[in-house]
């Protein structure tokens, strides 16, 4: 991401941030000529005890210096989680890694790290990159999605695949939901990766070809590690629910292994099983 790609993503994200607030909730009169949700640029700057100018300019993306410690005081005041303070950070500071921006090829996955996926044959498990492109994945996942092996390997993004297969589309009850839980962790890595422009040319590839992602991006929360529960309609299966769990792999490449964990006191497990056993006499 160059500089000003990078400063226009702060501007978006810090407006965004202050229209969810309500000024009740910040201790302000709500008041009755607001022409926008949230609150005003005047009230985040009182909040944080810095000038309405200063981050009005901020707001503006305009190339100003900027500190940890007033941008602690405006994480406050907009009341940021974690990830998105992180996020912040990155943006307004610069801070990103800078080691391995060069790879454009999907990463490969170790034998060991392979064989712990294959080991978790009852819980769909999908390892990802930074640039969320798909590196690895059990046969619980190929029955659960889709058989990625099918896809070439340049096309294996998991963010391009939610929004050009209808697969993807059918099989989750509430797919912008869906969507939007795999844009929240993108964000998080957009942020984190801020010197590589190849997030600049897939956002602009997204939006071009797929109307509906724009806003959904936009609306984007930022999250590393969401912990959710997500209700699937599969076409052999029938009603499947799982339970997300994101877990960073450690070592020199920043890999993300996605395990989907059937929820417990439901149907799920067994029909996943039936489902791959099934699978196994056709074939």
């Amino acid at each position: 991401m160059n500089r000003q790609a990078r400063l226009q993503a702060l501007s978006a994200f810090l407006k965004t941030q202050r229209a969810k607030i309500l000024p009740q909730s910040a201790g302000l009169p709500s008041g009755i000529r607001r022409r926008t949700p949230g609150l005003r640029r005047e009230e985040v700057a009182q909040l944080a005890g810095v000038s309405t100018t200063w981050y009005t300019w901020l707001e503006q993306g305009r190339d100003i210096k900027v500190s940890a410690s007033v941008l602690d005081c405006i994480a406050a005041a907009l009341r940021l989680t974690v990830d998105e303070r992180k996020y912040l950070f990155a943006l307004a500071l610069d801070s990103s890694p800078v080691a391995g921006l060069e790879h454009e090829e999907p990463l490969e996955i170790s034998p060991s790290l392979e064989k712990i996926l294959q080991e978790l044959h009852s819980c769909p498990t999908i390892i990802s990159d930074r640039r969320c492109h798909i590196v690895g994945w059990n046969e619980a996942a190929a029955h659960v999605f889709l058989d990625f092996k099918e896809i070439p390997a340049e096309q294996r993004n998991m963010i391009g695949l939610v929004f050009t297969r209808k697969e993807f589309r059918r099989l989750a009850v509430n797919w912008e939901h869906f969507a939007k839980g795999f844009l929240a962790i993108f964000r998080a890595y957009y942020g984190q990766y801020v010197e590589d422009d190849w997030y600049e040319r897939f956002l602009q590839e997204m939006k071009d070809n797929h109307p509906e992602f724009t806003h959904l991006w936009e609306q984007s929360e930022v999250r590393s590690a969401p912990e959710v529960l997500i209700e699937f309609r599969h076409a052999k299966a029938g009603k499947m629910q799982f339970h997300l769990t994101s877990l960073q792999v450690h070592g020199s490449a920043d890999l993300r292994c996605s395990i989907y964990t059937p929820a417990p006191e439901t149907a799920t497990e067994a029909k996943l099983r039936q489902l791959m056993e099934r699978h196994i006499g056709e074939s």
